[in-house]
């Protein structure tokens, strides 16, 4: 997407293309040409989600103006989420791969990143070819779901269901990823170890059809390494089935670059795929949005990737 083919060293295309962006994301639509349709949000549960008693109050951007700015924009915090959903972005005819990417914000599992880690990241999957599946999974943590069930639970079904309607949302059920951004990270990393049995009661047949994604990309995951350990968290059982990964990270990252760096080992030692781009500054939480800092070039790097392992050939007629 990154300049959605305008040269990048013209100052002045990259000031249209900054105006162009604000304008997408104020009014929640996507470049011309690139998307042919939002869905409507689509539940998870349809008779209300596992353990969820809605006594958290209603959704609610809790962003203020105190709150840090990034590449110099506000960002939609969502808070009190209690019915997780589903929304599809669907890209033109003319690009569409059939490829899909369900994406996780991330927001510490306290609040979701909606735009910077949600919407702008399905708008550049469209640019590419590839229908992006916004996660809205529930948030924040519940008391007593120290492991984060609840998100678990949400993205697992979420897999399913997308996988199940394949045919119907005209997917290819063989190329369908996961990508997740620090908490989301730590979530999508979560189902690539972890897809073999539902942690819910069976709800329907998309219950059925398998959550294992295809492919993974990791934008400075989060909580994936044991609290002042250089290990892995203990859900994180790597084997040769783990999904091939893309990893990126800067080594300033205050989440610690362990992450990736730990969990890029464990695919080395199993025998799976991977990728890893590594910045030497950058912090944490710039999402899909463009600065002077080198690891704001990630999509260009994630896009060659998938290029490269054959999930953005063209559609199969």
């Amino acid at each position: 997407m990154r300049t959605y083919g305008i040269n990048k060293k013209s100052n002045h295309c990259n000031i249209l293309v900054f105006c162009f962006i604000v304008l997408m994301t104020t009014f929640g639509s996507s470049p011309a040409g690139f998307c042919t349709g939002i869905s409507e949000a689509i539940p998870l549960w349809p008779n209300g989600a596992p353990g969820e008693t809605g006594a958290i109050g209603r959704e609610v951007d809790t962003d203020t103006p105190t709150n840090r700015l990034v590449a110099g924009r506000k960002m939609i915090r969502l808070s009190n989420v209690s019915q997780p959903t589903i929304t599809l972005y669907h890209p033109s005819k003319d690009k569409d791969t059939g490829a899909a990417v369900v994406v996780c914000p991330g927001g510490s599992y306290s609040i979701l990143a909606m735009d910077l880690e949600g919407t702008e990241v399905c708008q550049w999957l469209n640019s590419i070819g590839v229908t992006g599946v916004l996660l809205k999974y529930r948030v924040p943590k519940r008391p007593g779901d120290d492991h984060h069930l609840l998100p678990f639970q949400d993205v697992q079904r979420a897999f399913g269901l997308v996988r199940s309607r394949a045919p119907q949302w005209n997917l290819d059920p063989k190329r369908i990823g996961i990508l997740g951004f620090s908490a989301g990270g730590h979530l999508a990393a979560r189902l690539s170890n972890n897809f073999d049995r539902r942690v819910y009661e069976y709800v329907d047949d998309a219950d059925q059809a398998s959550c294992r994604p295809d492919f993974t990309v990791l934008i400075y995951p989060a909580y994936l390494v044991l609290k002042d350990q250089n290990a892995l968290a203990p859900e994180f059982s790597v084997t040769t089935n783990t999904p091939p990964t893309f990893l990126t990270q800067t080594e300033d990252d205050p989440i610690g670059v362990d992450n990736s760096l730990c969990y890029y080992l464990a695919l080395k030692k199993a025998g799976v795929p991977v990728e890893m781009h590594l910045y030497a500054t950058g912090g944490h939480g710039y999402g899909m949005r463009l600065t002077e800092k080198s690891c704001t070039g990630w999509p260009d790097r994630a896009e060659e990737w998938l290029r490269a392992t054959g999930v953005l050939a063209k559609k199969r007629p």
